[in-house]
C-alpha cells in the first residue's frame, strides 16, 4: 500500500534506470534561505521533453528539526520542480526502521515539532524537554530571569525516561544540556538525585552529526555536532566517561544511505540500481557517507564484517535494517566548492592522506581513514556535478 501510493505522488521517471542521484541541500542547493543559482539549472537538465526526472533522485540532507513534506514544499518552490516528501531523508527518517524503540517512553531535544515528528516516525511515548522543564522547573537554573519564585504547583508524575532522541540542535542550549546530563545520571528519573556512572546509561539517539554547515554567513555555522560535543564534554567532564550512542544517523551513517537507496529503487520501479551518484559539499558528512557506503556495497555478501565495519565507522551498535536490501553496485561521490569545502582554505583531494582530525571536524566516532574522505570528483558546482553525470551516462 505505503509502495503504491509513492509512485502515485513522485513525479514519473522516464524509464527505469541503472543510475540514481543523491542530492545533500544546504550549502549544495541553497544557502540558507537562499537557492544557488547552479542549482536551477541543473535540475532543467535532470528533467526530459516531458517535464519528468530522467533518473530517480533523493534529496538526503541532516537537516532535522522539520516534517520531510516541508522540505519537499521547500524545495518544489526553490527549484521550481516537484518533489515528494517520499524524495526527501531527513537526518532523523531512519528512525522509522529502528521499530525496537517504538513503544519506549522517549525524550526528544531539538527545535520546531520534534515531539509531532517523533510520533510520526512510530514513537509512542514522546515527551519534549519543555514538558520535562515544566514538570522540574527547578532544575533550569543557570537564566536568571526564568528561575522560578514560587513552589511549583502539583504536577502529573513524568513517566520513566527510557529513550533520549536528539534530532537537532536545540535553541536554549545551557537548558538541554542540564535535563539531559540530569536524565542521564539518573537513569531516566531527572527529579531525583545524581547516581555514580558504572555500568553506562539509557540508550541515546542522535541524528545529524555535521559540527558545521553553510548559510547566508561567510563561513559555516554551528551545527548539531557543535552540541553533541558540548553534550560529550559535560558528560566526560562530570563522571570521567565517554557518552556512548545506541545509533547516530544522518550523513554518513551507512542506514541512512541504505533508506535513501530502498526510496531510489522504489522510484525506479524496483528495478535494481546499479550506480548511484552522491552529491554534497562536506568531506566528513557528504563524502565520507557516500565511500563508506560504496566499501559496504563491495563488501556487502559478507555481513558480519559489513556490520563490524558500521559499528567502527559510523559509531553505532545497530546493524542494518532487515527490510532494507541494498542492491546497487557502487556509489560515487562528488564533492562541490559551494559550500562547506572550501578549495582555498583545505586541503585537496589528492593530499588526503594529511588530513587530520582536527582539519576535517569529524565526529569522536568516526575513524579517520584517507580514502574515505577523498571524493571521486570535485566540481566547482552542481551543475557541473549533473553535467559530469550525465557526461558518464551518456546523455
Amino acid at each position: 500500500m505505503w509502495c503504491q501510493r509513492l509512485l502515485q505522488t513522485l513525479r514519473p521517471v522516464s524509464t527505469s534506470r541503472q543510475t540514481g542521484l543523491l542530492f545533500d541541500v544546504d550549502g549544495v542547493l541553497l544557502r540558507g534561505g537562499a537557492v544557488i543559482p547552479a542549482a536551477q539549472r541543473a535540475f532543467q537538465k535532470l528533467l526530459d521533453r516531458n517535464d519528468n526526472f530522467r533518473f530517480p533522485i533523493v534529496f538526503v540532507t541532516n537537516a532535522g528539526n522539520c516534517h520531510r513534506h516541508h522540505k519537499a514544499q521547500q524545495l518544489s518552490h526553490l527549484l521550481n520542480i516537484q518533489v515528494a516528501p517520499e524524495q526527501v531523508v531527513l537526518s532523523h527518517s531512519p528512525l522509522k526502521m529502528l521499530k525496537s524503540f517504538h513503544d519506549k517512553c522517549v525524550l526528544v531535544s531539538g527545535q520546531g515539532p520534534v515531539a509531532d515528528i517523533a510520533n510520526t516516525l512510530g514513537f509512542q511515548k514522546v515527551m519534549s524537554m519543555e514538558q520535562l522543564r515544566q514538570n522540574h522547573p527547578q532544575l533550569d537554573m543557570v537564566d536568571h530571569n526564568r528561575r522560578p519564585t514560587l513552589p511549583s504547583s502539583s504536577l502529573p508524575t513524568l513517566p520513566k525516561i527510557e529513550v533520549i532522541i536528539l534530532f537537532g540542535e536545540p535553541v536554549r542550549w545551557e537548558t538541554n544540556l542540564q535535563l539531559l546530563v540530569d536524565v542521564l545520571l539518573t537513569n531516566g528519573s531527572p527529579g531525583c538525585e545524581h547516581t555514580q556512572v558504572s555500568s553506562g546509561h539509557l540508550p541515546v539517539l542522535a541524528c545529524n552529526m555535521d559540527l558545521t554547515w553553510m548559510a547566508e554567513a561567510p563561513s559555516p555555522r554551528f551545527g548539531h555536532g557543535m552540541f553533541l560535543l558540548c553534550l560529550e564534554s559535560v558528560y566526560r567532564k562530570l563522571t570521567g566517561q565517554d557518552l556512548q550512542y545506541q545509533a547516530l544517523l544522518g550523513k554518513p551513517s551507512l542506514l541512512t544511505y541504505q533508506y535513501a537507496e530502498h526510496l531510489l529503487r522504489l522510484q525506479n520501479h524496483n528495478h535494481t540500481l546499479t550506480t548511484i551518484y552522491a552529491v554534497g559539499d562536506n568531506l566528513m558528512t557528504d563524502i565520507y557517507g557516500a565511500n563508506l557506503y560504496n566499501r559496504y556495497l563491495a563488501q556487502q555478501s559478507a555481513m558480519e564484517t559489513s556490520s563490524k565495519l558500521f559499528a567502527k565507522a559510523a559509531g553505532s551498535q545497530l546493524t542494518m535494517a532487515e527490510e532494507l536490501v541494498s542492491t546497487a553496485s557502487q556509489c560515487h561521490s562528488i564533492l562541490v566548492c559551494t559550500g562547506v569545502y572550501n578549495p582555498h582554505s583545505i586541503l585537496s583531494s589528492d593530499q588526503s592522506s594529511s588530513i587530520t582530525e582536527t582539519e576535517l571536524h569529524g565526529h569522536r566516532d568516526l575513524v579517520l581513514e584517507p580514502d574515505l574522505v577523498a571524493p571521486n570528483h570535485v566540481v566547482e558546482d552542481v551543475e557541473a556535478a549533473v553535467d559530469l553525470v550525465l557526461q558518464q551516462e551518456a546523455l
